[in-house]
């Protein structure tokens, strides 16, 4: 059992319960809620439009809910802006790394957190450029992150490389949890599995990892539970190795089945040890099937023939017609 699977029998380090928010006459969020434990990776999946960049907004400082509760250590907590966050040990990786370009990873590293120099020349202004590159450097080092030189502008650098001083930087100044918005979104294939490999030290560290990601490949990979978003509200919760991959697309979609319900049933009772929230209503009509058998239930025709699937009619349309001849 992985580090996060065993954190996550504890308390959770950071919990959402009930997290509304609208902007206007939409409704992003209906009562959201999601937990994350110290030392784990939770992935925060969804369809687009699921509410899962405005959670993690909230989560981070960047919006304030509407309604709801946000705790931290099981103490209640409101985020009026990105700095308090930051300074109860949140950080974000976006998906953009939110880099300049034109700086050193050092420089990067400790952007709005520059260390000045001692005596005179530090109340005067004079940064401590030294220091600086020596913390990044050891950082990165710590998370096993190389690269080509720490003395160059960030946009010489790969995209992997980048995203390491992206997600090291998050982890220097973050105690508690750490977001990561679509990580691997533009990396290629040995890029990735290295940005996989970070997560995973980050998450030995003791910091909470949250990873929003549309890769179901990258979420099955390197995540210890995966909590699920649908127009607005958690739908399911699961532990990564025991669901598929078709489980996870159901939840995401809406679709459901018996099968699907009992496995989500059993997910969240063994995270929660309570019964889970009900996932939204069955659906009791039979949607078409491009792959399965043609339909005779379509809309009649003037004729009497009776629409299949696309193309055909039954015997009914087929009798009708030999009757007109």
């Amino acid at each position: 059992m992985s580090t996060g699977q065993s954190a996550a029998t504890g308390a959770p380090l950071l919990e959402a319960s009930g997290i509304v928010k609208s902007y206007g006459h939409v409704e992003a969020l209906r009562g959201a809620d999601f937990t994350v434990h110290a030392g784990e990776v939770v992935a925060l999946i969804g369809d687009n439009g699921a509410g899962k960049s405005t959670l993690t907004k909230i989560l981070s400082g960047v919006q304030r809910p509407d309604g709801g509760t946000i705790r931290l250590d099981g103490v209640p907590v409101a985020f009026d802006r990105v700095e308090q966050a930051r300074e109860a040990g949140i950080e974000t990786v976006h998906q953009d790394l939110a880099l300049c370009a034109q700086l050193t990873p050092a420089a990067n590293f400790f952007l709005g957190r520059e260390v000045l120099r001692g005596g005179l020349l530090g109340r005067l202004g004079f940064l401590d450029h030294k220091a600086m590159r020596d913390r990044a450097r050891a950082e990165c080092e710590r998370l096993g992150i190389r690269l080509k030189s720490d003395t160059v502008p960030v946009s010489t650098l790969s995209g992997g490389q980048r995203q390491g001083v992206a997600v090291a930087r998050a982890v220097t100044w973050a105690r508690r949890v750490v977001f990561m918005d679509e990580p691997t979104a533009a990396l290629g294939v040995v890029q990735t599995g290295r940005v996989l490999d970070l997560i995973r030290r980050v998450r030995d560290t003791g910091v909470a990892v949250v990873l929003i990601s549309h890769n179901m490949q990258d979420v099955k990979a390197v995540s210890d539970r995966i909590e699920v978003l649908r127009l607005g509200a958690r739908v399911a919760r699961f532990d990564t190795a025991r669901v598929s991959m078709e489980e996870l697309v159901a939840a995401m979609t809406g679709a459901t089945s018996e099968a699907m319900t009992d496995a989500m049933a059993t997910a969240a009772e063994e995270a929660t040890g309570e019964p889970p929230r009900a996932a939204g209503p069955t659906r009791t009509d039979t949607p078409t099937r491009a792959d399965g058998p043609p339909r005779a239930d379509g809309p009649t025709r003037a004729d009497g023939s009776t629409r299949v699937d696309g193309a055909g009619r039954d015997e009914r349309g087929a009798a009708a017609r030999e009757e007109e001849r």
